[in-house]
């Protein structure tokens, strides 16, 4: 079960994404038949697909996005712990996302010699809420909508996502992060530690979100190999749950 969030002070961590001085990736156009293309999940025998909760915030496979926010919409996870990781804001994650993380920076290293670090972690209700308005004052609410998710509807209110980068700091929270090394490694060998690119460039109209290599949902391991070997590639399709790029109301 989840606490309800006290009226917390927000963190000096709240504008992390924007206080870099980090350009915003320009918003990638879904392609017109990206709905279409839609692949149609073929679970392995042996997956059971209602192993976890898709509605419960505690679950490693709830699915946030604009179509369905967190109930109640100021969650808080239940486990949150440091990771032993670098860790550019020093925010918590759950203690699963942290043992997975620190397997897959160790993995990054001895397999390929790159060095990756912790960008953002678990963002609060308060959190969000000063993130999202940051970037609608900036950029307006039209364009704050393609990137920044309102509060309650953030998966890093789960504790479960984590923004990750080179620890040179190249293109970090950018959209060229995707084709460094960093990166490129990231979208091949996540899903072997239980994460998922949760915002592919190719589901933009799917996700409601703009192409984010940096952003990885833990999900765990065996979903996230089904998804692999199925090549299903977003948690909506996957679900069957509606996602989309407007809010709802």
């Amino acid at each position: 079960m989840w606490a309800i969030a006290a009226a917390a002070t927000r963190n000096a961590d709240a504008v992390e994404a924007r206080s870099t001085g980090t350009a915003h990736p320009a918003p990638v156009s879904s392609p017109s038949t990206a709905l279409a293309a839609t692949p149609t999940p073929v679970p392995t025998p042996s997956f059971d697909r209602g192993a976890y909760s898709i509605d419960d915030p505690a679950s490693i496979w709830v699915v946030v996005n604009k179509s369905r926010a967190l109930n109640p919409v100021d969650a808080v996870p239940p486990d949150l712990v440091q990771p032993p990781v670098p860790n550019i804001n020093g925010q918590p994650v759950r203690k699963a996302v942290s043992d997975a993380l620190a397997a897959l920076f160790a993995a990054a290293k001895s397999e390929a010699g790159l060095d990756l670090t912790l960008q953002s972690g678990y963002r609060s209700y308060d959190t969000q809420v000063s993130v999202y308005d940051e970037d609608v004052a900036a950029n307006g609410q039209v364009y704050a909508d393609t990137d920044t998710a309102r509060p309650g509807h953030s998966e890093h209110q789960t504790g479960l996502a984590v923004d990750i980068s080179a620890a040179s700091g190249r293109c970090s929270l950018d959209a060229c992060f995707g084709q460094t090394d960093e990166g490129r490694w990231l979208a091949a060998n996540a899903w072997r530690f239980g994460f998922l690119l949760r915002y592919p460039q190719d589901k933009v109209a799917v996700t409601g979100f703009t192409y984010e290599p940096w952003h990885f949902r833990y999900v765990g391991v065996p979903l996230a190999t089904e998804l692999h070997e199925t090549g299903v590639t977003t948690l909506e399709e996957y679900f069957g749950v509606p996602g989309g790029e407007s809010y709802p109301g």
